[in-house]
Protein backbone atom coordinates (compact mmCIF):
# COMPACT_ATOMS: atom_id res chain seq x y z
CA UNK A 1 0.00 0.00 0.00
CA UNK A 2 1.10 3.58 -0.61
CA UNK A 3 1.69 5.85 2.37
CA UNK A 4 -1.12 8.35 1.80
CA UNK A 5 -4.28 7.76 3.81
CA UNK A 6 -7.69 9.24 3.03
CA UNK A 7 -10.86 9.68 5.03
CA UNK A 8 -14.06 10.05 3.00
CA UNK A 9 -16.98 11.54 4.93
CA UNK A 10 -20.28 10.87 3.20
CA UNK A 11 -20.65 7.61 1.27
CA UNK A 12 -23.26 8.64 -1.26
CA UNK A 13 -22.75 8.27 -5.01
CA UNK A 14 -19.80 10.68 -5.20
CA UNK A 15 -18.14 9.63 -1.95
CA UNK A 16 -18.43 5.89 -2.58
CA UNK A 17 -17.17 6.23 -6.16
CA UNK A 18 -14.20 8.30 -4.98
CA UNK A 19 -13.45 5.85 -2.17
CA UNK A 20 -13.53 2.84 -4.51
CA UNK A 21 -11.17 4.51 -6.96
CA UNK A 22 -8.69 5.41 -4.20
CA UNK A 23 -8.75 1.80 -3.01
CA UNK A 24 -8.13 0.63 -6.59
CA UNK A 25 -5.13 3.00 -6.75
CA UNK A 26 -3.68 1.35 -3.67
CA UNK A 27 -4.49 3.80 -0.87
CA UNK A 28 -5.91 3.26 2.61
CA UNK A 29 -9.41 4.70 2.93
CA UNK A 30 -11.57 5.25 6.01
CA UNK A 31 -15.22 5.77 5.09
CA UNK A 32 -17.57 7.60 7.47
CA UNK A 33 -21.32 8.04 7.16
CA UNK A 34 -24.18 8.34 9.64
CA UNK A 35 -26.29 6.04 7.45
CA UNK A 36 -25.70 2.48 8.63
CA UNK A 37 -26.85 0.99 5.33
CA UNK A 38 -24.37 3.11 3.31
CA UNK A 39 -21.54 2.03 5.61
CA UNK A 40 -22.55 -1.61 5.40
CA UNK A 41 -22.58 -1.45 1.59
CA UNK A 42 -18.98 -0.20 1.55
CA UNK A 43 -17.56 -2.10 4.53
CA UNK A 44 -16.13 -4.94 2.46
CA UNK A 45 -14.47 -2.62 -0.05
CA UNK A 46 -12.76 -0.03 2.15
CA UNK A 47 -9.88 -0.33 4.60
CA UNK A 48 -12.29 0.74 7.36
CA UNK A 49 -15.88 1.98 7.34
CA UNK A 50 -17.72 3.33 10.38
CA UNK A 51 -21.13 4.71 11.27
CA UNK A 52 -20.59 8.13 12.85
CA UNK A 53 -21.86 11.70 13.00
CA UNK A 54 -19.12 13.86 11.51
CA UNK A 55 -20.52 17.04 13.10
CA UNK A 56 -19.40 15.78 16.54
CA UNK A 57 -15.84 16.89 17.30
CA UNK A 58 -15.17 14.13 19.82
CA UNK A 59 -16.30 11.50 17.33
CA UNK A 60 -13.83 12.74 14.69
CA UNK A 61 -11.10 13.03 17.30
CA UNK A 62 -11.68 9.46 18.51
CA UNK A 63 -11.46 8.19 14.91
CA UNK A 64 -8.04 9.82 14.58
CA UNK A 65 -8.91 11.85 11.48
CA UNK A 66 -6.05 14.30 12.17
CA UNK A 67 -3.62 11.49 11.31
CA UNK A 68 -4.94 11.19 7.75
CA UNK A 69 -3.19 12.94 4.87
CA UNK A 70 -6.43 14.12 3.27
CA UNK A 71 -10.08 14.31 4.29
CA UNK A 72 -12.84 14.62 1.69
CA UNK A 73 -16.23 15.96 2.79
CA UNK A 74 -18.67 14.49 0.28
CA UNK A 75 -21.90 15.08 2.23
CA UNK A 76 -24.46 15.85 -0.43
CA UNK A 77 -27.82 16.38 1.20
CA UNK A 78 -27.04 18.54 4.24
CA UNK A 79 -25.12 21.75 3.58
CA UNK A 80 -24.97 22.64 7.27
CA UNK A 81 -23.42 19.26 8.14
CA UNK A 82 -20.95 19.69 5.27
CA UNK A 83 -19.80 23.09 6.55
CA UNK A 84 -19.65 21.98 10.21
CA UNK A 85 -17.62 18.90 9.28
CA UNK A 86 -15.17 20.95 7.24
CA UNK A 87 -14.69 23.41 10.13
CA UNK A 88 -14.01 20.57 12.58
CA UNK A 89 -11.53 18.91 10.23
CA UNK A 90 -9.60 22.17 9.87
CA UNK A 91 -9.69 22.73 13.65
CA UNK A 92 -8.40 19.21 14.26
CA UNK A 93 -5.40 19.88 12.01
CA UNK A 94 -6.09 17.60 9.05
CA UNK A 95 -3.33 18.31 6.51
CA UNK A 96 -5.62 18.74 3.50
CA UNK A 97 -9.38 19.15 3.42
CA UNK A 98 -11.34 18.78 0.18
CA UNK A 99 -15.08 19.37 0.11
CA UNK A 100 -17.88 18.82 -2.37
CA UNK A 101 -20.09 21.86 -2.91
CA UNK A 102 -23.73 21.67 -3.94
CA UNK A 103 -24.03 25.31 -5.02
CA UNK A 104 -21.77 28.28 -5.74
CA UNK A 105 -22.77 29.85 -2.41
CA UNK A 106 -21.97 26.63 -0.56
CA UNK A 107 -18.59 26.61 -2.29
CA UNK A 108 -17.83 30.20 -1.31
CA UNK A 109 -18.59 29.43 2.34
CA UNK A 110 -16.28 26.40 2.22
CA UNK A 111 -13.51 28.56 0.77
CA UNK A 112 -14.04 31.19 3.49
CA UNK A 113 -13.57 28.63 6.26
CA UNK A 114 -10.25 27.49 4.78
CA UNK A 115 -11.09 24.34 2.82
CA UNK A 116 -8.04 23.57 0.67
CA UNK A 117 -10.01 22.57 -2.41
CA UNK A 118 -13.68 22.83 -3.31
CA UNK A 119 -15.07 20.53 -6.01
CA UNK A 120 -18.34 20.78 -7.92
CA UNK A 121 -18.92 17.28 -9.39
CA UNK A 122 -22.37 17.93 -10.87
CA UNK A 123 -21.49 21.33 -12.32
CA UNK A 124 -18.15 20.19 -13.74
CA UNK A 125 -19.66 17.07 -15.28
CA UNK A 126 -22.41 19.16 -16.85
CA UNK A 127 -19.81 21.48 -18.40
CA UNK A 128 -17.79 18.56 -19.75
CA UNK A 129 -20.82 16.81 -21.22
CA UNK A 130 -22.02 20.05 -22.85
CA UNK A 131 -18.66 20.51 -24.58
CA UNK A 132 -18.66 16.88 -25.70
CA UNK A 133 -22.16 17.24 -27.16
CA UNK A 134 -21.30 20.27 -29.29
CA UNK A 135 -17.90 18.96 -30.41
CA UNK A 136 -17.97 15.34 -31.62
CA UNK A 137 -14.15 15.05 -31.61
CA UNK A 138 -13.85 16.22 -28.00
CA UNK A 139 -13.31 13.21 -25.74
CA UNK A 140 -12.62 15.05 -22.49
CA UNK A 141 -12.47 18.61 -21.22
CA UNK A 142 -10.95 19.95 -18.01
CA UNK A 143 -10.87 23.60 -17.00
CA UNK A 144 -7.43 24.20 -15.48
CA UNK A 145 -8.14 27.79 -14.48
CA UNK A 146 -10.28 30.74 -15.47
CA UNK A 147 -8.11 31.20 -18.56
CA UNK A 148 -6.80 27.77 -19.55
CA UNK A 149 -8.34 24.46 -20.55
CA UNK A 150 -6.94 21.07 -21.40
CA UNK A 151 -8.86 19.01 -23.95
CA UNK A 152 -8.55 15.54 -25.46
CA UNK A 153 -9.37 15.62 -29.17
CA UNK A 154 -9.76 12.55 -31.36
CA UNK A 155 -7.72 12.74 -34.56
CA UNK A 156 -10.10 12.61 -37.55
CA UNK A 157 -9.33 10.85 -40.82
CA UNK A 158 -8.49 14.14 -42.54
CA UNK A 159 -5.48 14.66 -40.26
CA UNK A 160 -4.08 11.13 -40.55
CA UNK A 161 -0.51 11.29 -41.89
CA UNK A 162 0.03 14.94 -40.97
CA UNK A 163 2.86 15.96 -38.65
CA UNK A 164 2.58 18.47 -35.81
CA UNK A 165 4.79 20.75 -37.87
CA UNK A 166 2.12 20.66 -40.61
CA UNK A 167 -0.56 21.69 -38.10
CA UNK A 168 1.61 24.21 -36.22
CA UNK A 169 -1.18 24.96 -33.68
CA UNK A 170 0.94 27.18 -31.43
CA UNK A 171 1.86 29.65 -34.18
CA UNK A 172 -1.54 29.55 -35.89
CA UNK A 173 -3.92 29.44 -32.92
CA UNK A 174 -1.91 29.90 -29.71
CA UNK A 175 -2.68 26.45 -28.29
CA UNK A 176 -0.21 23.58 -27.85
CA UNK A 177 -0.37 19.82 -28.32
CA UNK A 178 1.36 18.56 -25.17
CA UNK A 179 0.85 14.82 -25.70
CA UNK A 180 -0.36 12.31 -28.28
CA UNK A 181 -2.05 9.16 -27.04
CA UNK A 182 -1.38 6.45 -29.63
CA UNK A 183 -2.65 2.85 -29.55
CA UNK A 184 0.90 1.69 -28.74
CA UNK A 185 1.50 4.26 -26.00
CA UNK A 186 1.55 7.96 -25.14
CA UNK A 187 4.06 10.50 -26.47
CA UNK A 188 4.76 13.24 -23.93
CA UNK A 189 5.99 16.61 -25.29
CA UNK A 190 5.85 15.54 -28.95
CA UNK A 191 8.04 17.26 -31.53
CA UNK A 192 7.11 18.71 -34.90
CA UNK A 193 8.23 15.47 -36.56
CA UNK A 194 5.63 13.33 -34.79
CA UNK A 195 2.93 12.15 -37.19
CA UNK A 196 -0.76 11.72 -36.37
CA UNK A 197 -2.90 8.74 -37.28
CA UNK A 198 -6.68 8.39 -37.22
CA UNK A 199 -6.86 6.47 -33.94
CA UNK A 200 -4.69 8.93 -32.00
CA UNK A 201 -5.89 11.32 -29.29
CA UNK A 202 -4.32 14.79 -29.04
CA UNK A 203 -4.01 16.41 -25.63
CA UNK A 204 -4.29 20.15 -26.27
CA UNK A 205 -3.80 23.04 -23.83
CA UNK A 206 -4.89 26.62 -24.41
CA UNK A 207 -7.76 29.00 -23.84
CA UNK A 208 -11.30 27.97 -24.75
CA UNK A 209 -11.20 30.30 -27.73
CA UNK A 210 -7.84 29.01 -28.99
CA UNK A 211 -8.95 25.38 -28.78
CA UNK A 212 -12.27 26.18 -30.44
CA UNK A 213 -10.50 27.99 -33.29
CA UNK A 214 -8.12 25.04 -33.68
CA UNK A 215 -11.07 22.64 -33.88
CA UNK A 216 -13.00 24.80 -36.35
CA UNK A 217 -10.07 25.32 -38.69
CA UNK A 218 -8.34 21.97 -38.54
CA UNK A 219 -10.62 19.21 -37.26
CA UNK A 220 -14.24 19.91 -38.20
Amino acid sequence: MKSNQFVIIGLGRFGSSLARELIQLGYDVLGIDKDEEAVQDMSQELTHAVVADSTEEEVLRSLGVRNFDCAVVSIGDDIQASIMTAILLKDLGVKKVVAKAMTELHGRVLEKIGVDRVVYPERDMGIRVAHQLVSPNLLDYIELSKDYTIAELAVPKCLSGKSLQDLNPRARFGCSIVAINKPKGIIIAPTGNDVLTEKDVMVVIGTNQQIEEFEDAVIR
